[in-house]
């Protein structure tokens, strides 16, 4: 069994028991959160398919951590214009264990 979620303006799929980084949620550590953007539900040959949600369906996870990405470098270069500018980014992300699919 799995499903498709929305966070964060990305789709995930995610299976019961599973870690996932997620953009960064407003959620305490060990807080149970309930995920209702469910866009799609995958149990053996059943599939539903929302337009655009799976009504009733919802992803019941528990919040491990906060935590930041690895640093990612931005570097801008003109050529023979004396111009070159360097530039780091962290991404801030909550780390989520999925409880259940709920269909």
């Amino acid at each position: 069994m799995y499903a498709v979620i929305k966070s964060g303006g990305k789709q995930h799929r995610v299976t019961p028991d599973e870690l996932l980084k997620v953009e960064l949620l407003k959620a305490e550590q060990g807080d149970t959160i309930t995920i209702e953007d469910v866009l799609m539900v995958v149990d053996g040959t059943d599939i539903k398919i929302g337009q655009p949600l799976v009504a009733g369906a919802r992803v019941e996870a528990e919040v491990v951590e906060h935590g930041r990405g690895e640093k990612v470098r931005i570097v801008k270069h003109r050529r023979r214009k004396h111009y070159h500018k360097e530039q780091g980014h962290r991404q801030w992300y909550t780390l989520l264990k999925i409880k259940s699919i709920n269909a």
